[in-house]
């Protein structure tokens, strides 16, 4: 037998603290669901209670963000993970169990697609009602942090991913591009932001749902952010009217809490499109490196959606049109045999 492997051994030290620092010797433990960090989470049945244990190598994770932002939307009343045990210095947190019904498979199904985006919704309004005080905890999602996202896709999806590095011409491009997307997001209100605030990250729970997962990135920021990871998500999508009316309700209910929303709705759209195509444009080379550097192949099928969705918001309006015809003439083209090449060699 070969050298047990980091993976290995970090399943076995989780098994020693479950057993011997937490007292559940016997309790079965089981793959729950991995994600796009390097965190793993497992569940752990102990009669006729279950858990979820949090694995988040030291090296790799910091908890203490997802520790924080945990007490303050729990304080805020929403749904999330309680950390009832910590072993910050092995990455191991024992956490109260949401479930195993995330939105997703239920929004593709059609199953009461409305009344679950209700309940997102007005958790999403709660969390951005959160107070000043909770938001000073938080980092700023600032000019620098905007472009740096933005660079993953040329970096990743375009000189990795599709084999072709950007011109001279295309970086001027998409400087520009990155302009108009920045000074659009930062003349928004500022609000707390989740940060992938989408169908896999909520779980469909009795009584107070959504359960809410993954808020350990939360930053303060723009604040159509996280509406427009939940309307246009990378894993679903619906026809662009129906999105439209739920962004401008959603805007009704910022109104009537007295919350800052825009002069009128053209400019709430507006914010609304053009930072969801900041948003994409940074996934396109997310969902790449997540293939090309971590070998998770999983992600490269949603890059079509996601490319659509960037395409139809930069035709949207005058100023980003450009980054549209760039979309349509130099990458949709390319995308089918890039992600042929990418699924038959396995990762670079």
């Amino acid at each position: 037998m070969g050298e047990p492997t980091q993976s290995d051994l970090r399943r076995a030290a989780l098994e020693r603290w479950v057993a011997e620092d937490l007292g559940f010797a016997g309790a079965m433990i089981e793959p729950a669901s991995a994600d796009a960090s390097f965190r793993r989470y497992f569940r752990l049945h102990r009669g006729q209670d279950s858990y979820i244990v949090m694995d988040a190598p030291p090296d790799k994770e910091d908890l203490e963000p997802f520790l924080r932002v945990g007490r303050i939307l729990k304080a805020l009343g929403l749904n999330v993970p309680v950390a009832l045990a910590c072993h910050l210095p092995e990455g191991l947190v024992l956490l109260t169990d949401l479930g195993t019904r995330p939105y997703l498979p239920e929004l593709l199904a059609g199953r009461g697609v409305d009344g679950l985006y209700a309940d997102a919704l007005a958790a999403l309004l709660t969390m951005q009602r959160a107070p000043a005080a909770d938001l000073a905890a938080l980092p700023l999602y600032d000019r620098a942090l905007l472009v740096r996202e933005m660079e993953l896709m040329p970096d990743w999806f375009l000189a990795r991913h599709l084999n072709s590095p950007v011109t001279a011409e295309e970086r001027a491009l998409l400087n520009r591009l990155y302009d108009v997307l920045v000074d659009a997001a930062l003349e928004q209100p500022r609000v707390f932001v989740h940060r992938d605030y989408h169908s896999r990250n909520l779980m469909v729970v009795a009584g107070e749902n959504p359960g809410i997962l993954d808020f350990q990135d939360a930053v303060v920021g723009p604040l159509t952010y996280d509406l427009v990871s939940l309307l246009k998500d990378c894993y679903v999508s619906w026809p662009p009217p129906r999105v439209n009316a739920w962004a401008l309700d959603y805007r009704a209910g910022l109104a009537a809490a007295g919350l800052p929303c825009g002069a009128d709705a053209a400019t709430f759209l507006r914010w609304f499109d053009l930072m969801g195509l900041q948003r994409h444009v940074k996934v396109l080379g997310i969902f790449s490196r997540l293939f090309h550097r971590d070998g998770k192949p999983q992600y490269l099928a949603d890059l079509p959606r996601v490319l659509r969705y960037a395409e139809a918001a930069a035709r949207a309006y005058p100023e980003t049109r450009e980054f549209a015809e760039f979309l349509a003439a130099r990458v949709a083209p390319s995308l089918e045999a890039a992600q042929v090449r990418a699924l038959g060699a396995g990762p670079a």
